[in-house]
């Protein structure tokens, strides 16, 4: 009887043990994942920061560069400017999250969700090529990551549908974007998380359509549950039509109100961890959009700001390519391949920033495998951005373009990002709001 009983919790155990990985690391490896150039600084062959890579020159800098941004810059659509790479250190409570955890690790169950996590990096150590897990455990560092801290807002953000070849601004809409997170917070109160979370939120994003007339009002509310392998609830109010109505799946994967995008490509990927197999391709120095948004040449053409405050300018072909910088930095490369086979992709390519776990560049391929969409988040240092946004230790998203290559057509946006909890009250985020926002 005794026998049996050792053998039936050794099984036990044997059973726990392969559906349960503790990702164990160390303060060496949480400081090597926050600062990566504390004794290093990304080198290429001939690459000298303060440079332009164009058509002339691009390629002796083809390894630098993903295959899409090198096919911009070859066929002369686009220059890129470059400056000396810097150090980007997200805010220290987020690190210290990170640090707090050494002794307690979070897991990784056999089902591919998070475990034991409270907030920070849920997995900074360095990804192995030879893990079969490093590429999901790198999508659950994006998921989880600071990208607006624990709450921000886009306010205002401008969308402009322009044609590629003509370069004319065929229609501009006029957002508010709005993030909170629910759990996993370190930095504003309440923290670790918001106490009144009945359905078990860990994120929602709000967005408000001020311009123009014809869509004026519209709102889009999603909901993300801590429950990754739970579907996000979404909903949409169309202001022409004056009521509510939930989002089916699919149509977070359509067109979103005409737009080159997609309400999953929002913020670089916007939808649940479960719902791609993950694949980490490997570790390289590329050249990612960053820059100093008040060393830029700002855009001249914009509504002024009451503040002053003024957008990130385009250029190149339709001007369609933000007038960012580029920096040379430590690019992890990860591969995403949906599991819906009647999604519009067949995958996408990520080149996601080591130290931030931010999406700066990234290549969309339609179903039968061949690139459709290439798409750029230019990321700016917050501490040379608005006043307010200082010292927040927020990769501040600054602008985007997607660019569908078979179209030829694209879709640009110039960001205000105010880092400010004021802008993003907790009922904010609400079904009921959407009806009375939208009376």
């Amino acid at each position: 009887m005794f026998k049996y009983l050792e053998y039936a919790s050794l099984a036990i155990l044997l059973a726990l043990t392969n559906s349960v990985a503790l990702a164990e690391f160390t303060e060496e490896d949480v400081k090597k994942s926050f600062y990566p150039y504390e004794n290093y600084t990304p080198e290429f062959a001939g690459y000298t920061p303060g440079m332009i890579i164009n058509q002339a020159n691009v390629e002796q800098f083809k390894d630098i560069l993903d295959p899409a941004l090198y096919a911009h810059v070859s066929k002369g659509d686009v220059e890129l400017q470059t400056k000396k790479t810097e150090s980007l250190e997200l805010h220290p409570n987020y690190i210290k999250a990170t640090l707090d955890a050494v002794n307690n690790p979070p897991s990784l169950t056999g089902e591919g969700q998070v475990g034991n996590f409270v907030a920070g990096r849920a997995f900074p150590q360095e990804p192995d090529i030879n893990d079969p897990q490093a590429g999901l455990k790198l999508a659950w560092n994006y998921q989880y990551g600071y990208n607006w801290g624990d709450n921000a807002a886009i306010y205002p953000f401008y969308w402009k549908f322009r044609n590629l070849e003509s370069g004319k601004v065929e229609r501009t809409i006029k957002w508010n974007f709005h993030f909170l997170n629910w759990k996993h917070r370190v930095n504003q109160e309440p923290v670790p998380e918001i106490a009144n979370n009945p359905s078990n939120l860990f994120r929602s994003v709000y967005v408000y359509a001020a311009e123009p007339f014809d869509i004026a009002n519209t709102q889009l509310l999603i909901h993300r549950y801590k429950n990754d392998l739970k579907r996000d609830d979404a909903w949409l109010y169309l202001g022409f039509q004056r009521r509510v109505r939930r989002l089916a799946t699919g149509q977070t994967t359509d067109s979103f109100l005409g737009t080159d995008l997609m309400i999953e490509d929002f913020e670089g990927y916007n939808n649940r961890v479960s719902d791609y197999d993950w694949k980490f391709v490997g570790a390289k120095n590329g050249l990612l959009p960053f820059h100093n948004h008040n060393d830029l040449n700002l855009a001249t053409d914009m509504p002024a700001e009451t503040d002053g405050y003024q957008f990130v300018d385009f250029h190149g072909k339709g001007n369609c390519y933000p007038k960012s910088t580029w920096e040379l930095r430590k690019v992890y490369e990860l591969h995403g391949t949906p599991k819906d086979p009647n999604h519009p992709l067949s995958k996408r390519v990520m080149f996601v920033d080591a130290q931030t776990f931010t999406i700066p560049r990234q290549s969309e391929f339609d179903r039968k495998g061949e690139l459709w969409k290439s798409f750029t988040i230019c990321q700016a240092y917050p501490d040379t951005h608005m006043a307010k946004n200082k010292g927040t230790g927020v990769s501040i998203d600054d602008c985007f373009m997607m660019q569908d290559l078979q179209a030829g057509h694209c879709t640009t946006g110039q960001f205000k990002g105010q880092v400010d909890p004021a802008l993003n009250p907790v009922n904010m985020f609400t079904v009921q709001n959407l009806r009375k926002s939208g009376r």
